[in-house]
C-alpha cells in the first residue's frame, strides 16, 4: 500500500457562522509506503494525527486531498471495489472492549467477516475455519475461547480475538491503532510479537500506530515520527532511534522511560502541541523547539536527507543554516542562533 500527499480537514462547527470558514488541519500532505512483510511505526503524541491517518488508509474517512494506491494502482471508489479493499485492509483498534460486540460470542465475531466475504462454506467448514483463526493468535485449545463472551476474556485476550477477526478474510494489509496501549505491560509483549510473527508467516503489511517509541524500535523496520499533523522525520527505526535528526524526536526519546538511565531526563523543548485549527505558521514545532531560528517562524522546511534512507523535516540540516554538516545537531543550534540566522 502507498499513501501520496494525503490531505485531511475537519471542518469546525461555529455557533456564529462567519466568512471565514475555520478546519482542523488533522492530517498535512502525508506520504509513506507500506511494503509486504513489513512493520512501519507511526510515531508521535496524542493530537499528532496518527489515528486519523489510519483511518484515511483503511478509508472510514474520506481524504480532502491525496489518493491511496494498491499494488502500484490507484483504489477505485465503486462499491464493489470498495468492498474488495475493505477485504485487503483491516483496522485492529485501540480498545478491544468497545470493538467487540459485548452480546455477541467469539464465534460469532469471527464468523461474522467470513460470511460477509462469501468464506463460510457449510457448518463444519465454518466452524472450522473459526477454529483455525483462534490457533493462528494463539489462543489456544479452541475449544476454550470460541463460545466466550467479551468480558469472560482478559484485555490481551480480546486484542488477539480482534486480530484473528482480520486475519479472517485473509487481507495483506493490517493497520493497528495503538493496540497495546490499554493492556497490563505484562502482556504487551505477547501482542507485539503476535504482530512480529503475522508480518513473518502471513507476510502483512502492518501499520503500528503508538506514542511509544521504544516499543516502534523494538517491532518496527521503519518509523514515521507525526507532529501537529505532518511527518517531520522518517527512516529505519532503529537508525532513527539511535540518531535522532529531529528535535521533536529528541524530544520524544528523552521523555521515554530508559532503566539504564542514571540521572533525570533533560527535556529539550516544552509546552504543549499547537492548535491545528489555526497551527503555527513556518515550522509547527519552532514555539516548543530550543533550536529555533528565524527562518523556522517564516517557512515549513523540507524533508532533508539527514543519512542514508533518513530524513528529516528541519532548517537544521541545510548546509545554508549551518556552520558544517559534520557538527553535532546541538553545536550547529547553538551557532545558528547565537549568529542570529
Amino acid at each position: 500500500m502507498e499513501a501520496r500527499h494525503l490531505t485531511k480537514h475537519f471542518p469546525v462547527h461555529q455557533l456564529r457562522p462567519s466568512r471565514v470558514k475555520q478546519v482542523v488541519h488533522a492530517v498535512e500532505d502525508v506520504s509513506l509506503a507500506l511494503p509486504e512483510a513489513t512493520v512501519t511505526a507511526v510515531v508521535g503524541e496524542s493530537g499528532s494525527g496518527k489515528s486519523t491517518l489510519a483511518r484515511l488508509l483503511t478509508q472510514l474517512i474520506t481524504p480532502t486531498s491525496g489518493e491511496l494506491l494498491l499494488d502500484g494502482l490507484p483504489v477505485g471508489t465503486g462499491s464493489k471495489a470498495r468492498r474488495e479493499y475493505t477485504r485487503l485492509v483491516h483496522l485492529v483498534l485501540q480498545d478491544p472492549f468497545s470493538s467487540l460486540n459485548a452480546v455477541h460470542s467469539v464465534r460469532y465475531h469471527l464468523e461474522r467477516p467470513l460470511k460477509l466475504h462469501g468464506h463460510a462454506g457449510n457448518r463444519d467448514e465454518l466452524d472450522g475455519k473459526v477454529r483455525q483463526l483462534l490457533e493462528r493468535v494463539a489462543l489456544s485449545p479452541a475449544d476454550r475461547f470460541i463460545d466466550k463472551f467479551p468480558h469472560e476474556l482478559s484485555g490481551g485476550q480480546r486484542q488477539r480475538v480482534a486480530i484473528a477477526r482480520g486475519l479472517a478474510v485473509e487481507p495483506r494489509v493490517l493497520l493497528a491503532d495503538e493496540p497495546v496501549s490499554m493492556l497490563d505491560v505484562s502482556i504487551r509483549l505477547g501482542v507485539l510479537n503476535l504482530l512480529d510473527e503475522l508480518r513473518e508467516r502471513e507476510r502483512l503489511a502492518i501499520l503500528y500506530v503508538t506514542h511509544d517509541i521504544a516499543s516502534a524500535r523494538y517491532l518496527a523496520d521503519t518509523a514515521v515520527v507525526m507532529y501537529a499533523g505532518q511527518v517531520v522525520e522518517s527512516g529505519p527505526a532503529t537508525q532513527i532511534t539511535d540518531s535522532p535528526a529531529h528535535p521533536y524526536t529528541q524530544l520524544l526519546l528523552s521523555a521515554a522511560p530508559d532503566p539504564a538511565r542514571a540521572e533525570p531526563p533533560v527535556l529539550r523543548g516544552r509546552g504543549s502541541p499547537p492548535s491545528l485549527v489555526n497551527p503555527p505558521s513556518g515550522c509547527r514545532f519552532h514555539p516548543r523547539c530550543p533550536f529555533a531560528m528565524a527562518v523556522c517562524k517564516e517557512s515549513a522546511p523540507p524533508a532533508l536527507p539527514v543519512a542514508d534512507e533518513q530524513v528529516a523535516a528541519c532548517w537544521l540540516h541545510t548546509t545554508e543554516r549551518t556552520a558544517a554538516q559534520s557538527k553535532p545537531l546541538a553545536t550547529a543550534a547553538a551557532d545558528a542562533i547565537g549568529t542570529g540566522s
